[in-house]
């Protein structure tokens, strides 16, 4: 088949049919023809030659080119496609390096196998065209709802057109057993749009907490307006969930609002998700106040937070106790995940207990150290004394108010304190040298003998030792594998130290060792405090905008 101006306008015609018919730009269409007529051309003058075929968009008329390019004597590899500068001066006015020299070739004729070469090359094009619609069209749309059709299901996994494109509903993505069947409609969460080579692929959900989102959104004009804000939802997909909402109008009460006249606008979001119990909950930013509104319905006596942990210790009534953990643990996981706390809980008797045992065991420090009786002890705690250090150390005034206690005797109290304190620390000394700790480190600034004893015991004994530790090494913390937080003990934790005195002593050490320059600490220090500044001005600018 020869490019003949018998069907020339055929290509144009052709090619706007494909774009319209695929949705995608006519101009693709024909790059892809030029491509293709290119490709046959070489097959009939040669693969090493460099052909170009351009296609006239208004008439259609094919030019069949030659291109060689002007380069360095030593660089000239293909002898069909380039050429010197000495040999391409019969063809160019002083040529120079990287010119081209272009002559019109005749135009070829297609055989079958250059035809059917030439639509592969077509069709490959307009896939990828294709495929970057798609992809353009759907990476800005991950984060919302989209309505589709089922097509079929494949091991589990849903196959669901949504227009111009299939998107993929993974089994594990499915609230609890649903089934569909072909042309079946569906609703679903665009979680993940991703260019693949086999094409985009658009991954769903009816599991993502966002989904739920989404749906009240679409539910509620308060939320779609702004005026009610979703600040953390949490799922057990199917059985129940909790959703935390804050009202920014003192008119409008954030749970009246989700829930609807006698139940409607929740009820629609229920019925989408399969019967889904859900628990609308007030946002506060007080954490225990939070939590408890999120382990309603049980009732709460007191709550304990370790802001450092993030662990919360929750106290409920005896009768409480099962409604607040749920069905396999179903409240107190929600509530967890709402609030991205660990959560102990335990009953009244139980917390009675536990402080009843941390009672007599400082009753009986007290009682051991300072030679005191029983009911002498006892005053001490009740009057919250933990340990030796607060009785040898606190200001005198705090241990007179303790009925019984005069001067003298607070005097005496704080005198066998130290005492005691002195006696103890000369041991962890000693001990701490026995077993081989230099003195650059039993003279570093801010480690008691204690500490140094308890670093000696874990293998630290040296200054260099000291500075290659990592601050949750000293202090310990908190991490989180597959899901669940794990604690790190720290060497230095028992004694209280936080993670940033523990980084404090390490970045010291290091600068006494040489280590690090200091001069970088305070620049580094420096460039913190510009970035803050920036921040506060950025937010400033906006106050005022």
């Amino acid at each position: 088949m020869a490019i003949t101006s018998a069907n020339q306008l055929e290509l144009l015609q052709t090619a706007e049919a494909v774009a319209r018919e695929k949705m995608i730009d006519p101009v693709l269409v024909i790059e892809a023809m030029e491509e293709s007529l290119a490709r046959a051309a070489k097959s009939r003058y040669g693969a090493e030659m460099d052909i170009r075929v351009v296609i006239d968009r208004k008439t259609g008329r094919a030019s069949f080119t030659r291109v060689r390019t002007v380069v360095e004597e030593e660089e000239l590899e293909n002898y069909q496609a380039e050429f010197t500068v000495e040999q391409a001066k019969q063809y160019l006015d002083d040529p120079k390096v990287g010119d081209q020299f272009i002559e019109e070739v005749p135009p070829v004729e297609m055989g079958r196998i250059a035809a059917q070469s030439a639509k592969q090359v077509i069709l490959q094009k307009v896939r990828e065209a294709e495929r970057d619609r798609q992809y353009e069209e759907f990476k800005d749309r991950a984060g919302t709802i989209i309505n589709g059709q089922v097509k079929r299901e494949e091991y589990g996994n849903v196959i669901v057109d949504v227009g111009r494109g299939e998107a993929i509903l993974r089994r594990n993505e499915k609230i609890g057993r649903e089934s569909y069947r072909p042309n079946d409609r569906i609703r679903c969460f665009i979680k993940d749009v991703r260019r693949e080579a086999r094409g985009p692929q658009i991954f769903l959900s009816r599991t993502a907490p966002e989904f739920m989102a989404e749906l009240f959104k679409m539910e509620v004009p308060e939320i779609y307006d702004g005026i009610i804000d979703i600040k953390a939802v949490a799922r057990d997909p199917g059985s129940r969930a909790k959703i935390a909402v804050i009202s920014y109008d003192n008119s409008i009460d954030p749970v009246g609002a989700c829930v609807g006249m006698r139940g409607s606008r929740v009820q629609a979001v229920v019925n989408e998700l399969q019967g889904e119990k859900i628990d609308i909950i007030p946002w506060n930013e007080d954490q225990p106040t939070f939590l408890v509104n999120a382990l309603q319905p049980a009732e709460v006596s007191k709550v304990v937070l370790d802001e450092e942990a993030e662990r919360i210790e929750v106290v409920v009534p005896e009768d409480q106790l099962s409604l607040a953990i749920g069905r396999r643990g179903q409240n107190v996981r929600l509530a967890s995940q709402l609030t991205n706390l660990d959560i102990d809980i335990m009953t009244e008797a139980e917390d009675s207990e536990r402080r009843q045992k941390e009672f007599e065991l400082r009753t009986g420090l007290f009682m051991e150290n300072l030679d005191l009786d029983e009911f002498f002890a006892q005053l001490l705690v009740s009057e919250g004394f933990t340990n030796l250090e607060e009785v040898a150390y606190v200001e005198i005034d705090e241990l007179l108010v303790i009925d019984g206690v005069d001067e003298d005797t607070a005097k005496e109290l704080q005198a066998r304190a130290r005492d005691v304190l002195e006696a103890q620390a000369k041991e962890a000394l000693d001990k701490a040298r026995e077993l081989g700790v230099e003195d650059s480190l039993i003279g570093f600034d801010g480690l008691t003998p204690k500490m140094v004893l308890a670093l000696a015991e874990d293998g630290v004994k040296t200054l260099e030792d000291f500075a290659t530790c990592a601050d949750w090494e000293l202090a310990g913390g908190w991490t989180t594998q597959d899901g669940e937080r794990i604690k790190d003990d720290g060497i230095l934790e028992p004694f209280e130290i936080s993670l940033e005195e523990a980084q404090d002593m390490v970045m010291t050490a290091r600068v006494m060792l040489g280590w690090v320059d200091p001069d970088d600490l305070i620049s580094q220090e420096d460039e913190a405090e510009a970035e803050v500044g920036d921040d506060d001005g950025e937010e400033e600018q906006g106050a005022e905008a």
